[in-house]
């Protein structure tokens, strides 16, 4: 039986992917920091019949990350699965706005998937099978602020990677979802009443396109017909046209002139 070790899976994106996986028929090891929420989905994820590890860790502090790439090279016990999902965003600007809370995305959404991604890949490819998983986000399409800069390198990093895996049984592929009904917005303290039902997705149809656009040989995913449209004229339109539509855009949603 293949393992899974799936990032931020007590809600959300990662939650999703966990129950997914483990309705497949893969073990899992799940990593967050909120050990209470890891150990009530344990319990109910056992129940299914697999076979669930519980590691708690904080991706932005550099010894417990450490611990995790340990765990995801550890021979005896192969990781098939990587989904590097934990992340957050900062309602800030970026001039005047508090560094270490910058610093702190870059360490989660950045630095963390290049080191477990540095740590699962050579086992798999020793192996020659494997899957990893970016949770990256639409916002990577478009410039706004650095929660879209650092979702870019993770879509940017995620082809090269499947570049990289090209003729190997070891695949990448990274899901690019808009809006989604998780608590991210609320965490961030983002005011989403203004958005339109039409932007919305859910966590599951997120994963389910994942899986689907893996199996048709796509590297990035991106769920939902009107985000696919509006990622595809992102990738035409003038890079001046496109920051003017996306300040539109988040104007719209949340009110907000930034």
């Amino acid at each position: 039986m293949s393992t899974a070790l799936v990032t931020g899976p007590t809600s959300g994106i990662g939650e999703a992917f966990a129950r997914r996986l483990a309705a497949d028929g893969h073990d899992l090891v799940l990593v967050a920091r909120d050990e209470g929420r890891l150990e009530a989905l344990s319990g109910e994820l056992s129940g299914v019949g697999v076979r669930v590890e519980v590691l708690p860790a904080d991706l932005a502090d550099a010894r417990q990350l450490a611990h995790v790439e340990s765990r995801l090279r550890d021979p005896d016990r192969p990781i098939d699965v990587l989904v590097n999902n934990a992340g957050f965003s900062i309602n800030q600007r970026f001039v005047g706005g508090q560094l270490e809370r910058e610093q702190l995305l870059l360490d989660v959404l950045v630095t963390a998937v290049m080191r477990l991604t540095h740590a699962a890949a050579p086992g798999m490819l020793q192996r020659n099978s494997g899957l990893i998983c970016n949770v990256s986000s639409f916002a990577s399409f478009m410039p706004f602020g650095t929660y879209s800069a650092a979702k870019a390198w993770v879509t940017f990093f995620t082809q090269g990677l499947a570049s990289e895996l090209a003729g190997t049984r070891v695949k990448a592929i990274a899901t690019c979802p808009g809006f989604v009904h998780t608590e991210f917005h609320q965490r961030a303290g983002v005011d989403m009443s203004g958005a339109s039902s039409w932007v919305w997705l859910n966590t599951d149809q997120v994963v389910e396109e994942l899986f689907a656009d893996l199996a048709n040989g796509k590297v990035l995913s991106v769920p939902g017909r009107r985000y696919k449209s509006m990622a595809a004229a992102a990738h035409v339109l003038p890079r001046d046209a496109v920051r003017r539509l996306e300040r539109f855009r988040r104007t719209r949603i949340t009110g907000v002139r930034r």
